[in-house]
Parts: C-alpha cells; structure tokens; sequence
C-alpha cells in the first residue's frame, strides 16, 4: 500500500514522541584527522591502556577525546569486573567523585543567573546553621571568624572547611551516605573552622554544602534539580546519584593493587552506588560514563550551550573557569594552577604546569580513577575513567594528555 507524505509525517511524530530518548542526538565521530589530530599518536592511546591491564595495575578503562565538537577517539580496553569477566564498554558506568564537584558548581551558578543569591551574601543568609561558627586555635580553643563565610568562599574551598575524610570530619562523625543533606550541614558547622574564611584555600566538602543551598534555592531535592536542569537537557541519561537496579551490571567494580602484585576489590563505601542514598553529595555522589561526561565537558567549551539547549551564559562559564582565587592564596599552590569556581584546576601559569599546557585550560578528578580534561585554546576536552586505587598508577592520566597534546601538535 503507498503511504502518503502526510502518513510518513505522522508516523514519523507518534514514533518521536513514543521514544524521546531515541530522538536525542549523538555526538559525531570522526577520524582523528579530521579534526587535527594526528592517529598515529592519537591511537598509542591504546596500547598504553593495554599495556596497564596486561601488566595489572588497571582491570580496564574507558577513554574519550573530542576535538572541535567531535569524538575523535573513544575506546574501551579491558574488565569492568575481573571476576565475571565482563568487558569494558563505553556504556560502563563509574563512580565519578570529586568531578561531581564540576556539576554542582554548575547548578549553582544556574540559580545566580536567575537571581537566587549574590556570591558574595553570607552562607548564615540561607543557612542560617552557619552563623554558629568557630574557628579553631593553635592552643585547641575557639573564636569567632573574621569574617562570615560567603558563597564564593564555598566554591573557591577558602570557606575554612575540611575534606570529607579529614580527621577532625571522622572523629565527629559528620559525614555518612544514610544521613540528610540537612543533617550534614548540622554536622559541619559543629566542627570548628580550620581557617578563617578567605584566608586560605582548603579542598574541602563545601560542594556537599552547595547541594544543600540549591535545594533551598530552588525548592527541589538536589538530585531533581540537577537531573531537570543539567543532566536531562544535556542528555546525559547514564549520570545519576545511584544506579537502578536494570543498570547495574554495567557498574565498573573498584580495584586495589595488591602487595603480592595483581588486583583485589575495594570498597570504598558502606552504602553502596547501587541504592539511593539519603545523602545526596554535590561532592562526590555522580555515577556516569565516559559519552555523558564528554557532553558535559563540550558543554563548557560552547560557552555553555549544547546541541541548541542553553545551561549558562557565556559570560559565567568564562567567569567560572578562569582563576578565582586572590594573590595572595594563589602563590600557595603549585604546578602552575590556580582554582576556579566551576570547581576545576586552571592553568595560570604554563612555565610552571605540564609540559604544553596552555594558560586556560581546566580539569579536575575523581578519587577512584576518573578525570576530565578541557583545553578551549584547541577546543579539545578528554575523559578517562577506570576503577582503581591508587587513582592514578604511573602518572596515567599526565600520560593521556601528553599523547593527545602531541596528536595536536603534529
């Protein structure tokens, strides 16, 4: 029977509206020349992860580039669990840690462009917990602060906090996945300050502490908020807080170097990623895969905008990726980077920083293995996520970078 164009139109609406997530559109892939890179150098990707999985220092990895708007590379190499034996796919989700941190900032500075808060107002504004601070002494007493800790002191980790797994946050308890985002922030500001705010920058839980504010802010869970405004417009439809139950076999398992050589499993947490916990952690608590978070990661080299869906304005994603950080706290730190309030490290200095970097570009990790990389001078982006702890084994990810700076290059 012939179907008129009519018929086809038709058709063709019931079976968009039958399978949105069909409708989403996927970044291209190219070959690597295509878009500057040289594949000879580009490809030694590759044999690298290999070799790593050979010699078992990794189960496997997931690594992709994009260039110019494009994947240029995407591959797959070994187990995502030893045991079963099952294989590593760019479908493999990961437990993303600290690069959660990037995601929270960019919610927040959603609800600053619709006016919610000022960065410079005072935590105690919102949360009005934190007008009970104190900052600890040398001689064990307290005092008051200086100054009251602000938002911008929150993204820049100058708020005075301390890491999650610092030993003053263990001692009292303050953070576990089975209590509230308000029971957390209850729980911080019981522990006196290591620093005034302002004063000095200190990697610290204060994105947790941000989740907490756009939930004041805009009136939602933080999980809900993220997914309406960042994940779901963006399509990241892997990236989530937990891993439902039809997911979880594409759930990368975590792997320790043993002493006798070889890979054993680790837990790192006692509520694992496969329930919904009741914190909700805009430190540490994403799971996603590596296509997702390159979607992010473009994102942010549009200046904000993906496939025709606007996050941020241009003006705040130049504002949160460049150095926030004043003179004075900046000569701190080393390798030539200072901190942002996307919750990235940026490039300020490239005498000081990696061998070709370039003043600008921007990246953070995750503590059991993932990381992504943005350069905006070559509009490329990396994300490399694998399981393991050490995080890092032989400089893995400075590895990466020098081969795909070289592939520019050449």
């Amino acid at each position: 029977m012939k179907t008129s164009n009519w018929g086809l139109l038709l058709l063709a609406g019931l079976l968009s509206l039958a399978s949105p997530a069909s409708a989403q559109k996927q970044m291209d892939r190219v070959n690597p020349e295509m878009v500057g890179l040289e594949p000879a150098v580009i490809g030694q990707i590759t044999p690298l992860l290999e070799d790593m999985v050979a010699s078992q220092r990794l189960s496997g990895a997931v690594v992709g580039v994009v260039k110019q708007g494009q994947i240029a590379y995407l591959e797959s190499v070994g187990l995502q669990d030893v045991r079963s034996l099952v294989p590593m796919t760019e479908k493999t989700l990961f437990r993303i840690y600290s690069m959660t941190k990037a995601v929270t900032a960019v919610a927040t500075m959603i609800l600053h462009e619709e006016g919610h808060f000022e960065l410079s107002d005072p935590v105690s504004k919102y949360l009005p917990e934190f007008g009970q601070v104190t900052v600890l002494q040398e001689d064990g007493s307290t005092r008051p602060p200086n100054r009251a800790a602000t938002i911008e002191h929150l993204l820049l980790h100058t708020a005075g906090l301390s890491h999650r797994r610092s030993a003053e946050y263990r001692e009292a308890d303050v953070r576990s996945r089975d209590i509230t985002l308000p029971q957390l922030v209850n729980n911080v500001v019981s522990v006196p300050l290591r620093a005034d705010p302002g004063s000095e920058y200190r990697y610290s839980i204060s994105p947790t502490v941000l989740g907490r504010l756009v939930e004041v802010w805009s009136g939602q869970s933080f999980d809900e908020f993220v997914e309406e405004r960042i994940l779901k417009p963006l399509g990241m439809s892997d990236t989530s807080f937990w891993v439902e139950p039809g997911d979880q076999d594409r759930l990368a398992s975590i792997y320790s170097l043993s002493d006798g050589g070889g890979l054993s499993p680790y837990a790192i947490e006692e509520v694992p990623f496969t329930e919904r916990p009741a914190l909700l952690e805009g430190a540490v608590g994403l799971v996603s895969t590596v296509p997702d978070f390159l979607r992010f990661s473009q994102m942010l080299l549009n200046d904000g905008e993906f496939d025709g869906v606007r996050i941020l304005s241009q003006n705040t994603v130049e504002m949160i990726t460049e150095n926030g950080l004043p003179q004075e706290i900046l000569r701190t730190r080393s390798g030539g980077e200072g901190w942002a309030l996307g919750n990235v490290s940026v490039v300020v200095d490239e005498t000081a920083a990696e061998q070709g970097a370039h003043a600008g570009e921007y990246r953070w990790n995750g503590s059991a293995g993932t990381g992504f990389w943005v350069d905006p001078t070559t509009e490329t982006a990396i994300v490399t996520m694998w399981q393991s702890s050490p995080a890092n084994p032989n400089q893995l990810r400075e590895r990466i970078r020098a081969l795909v700076r070289q592939a520019i290059q050449n």
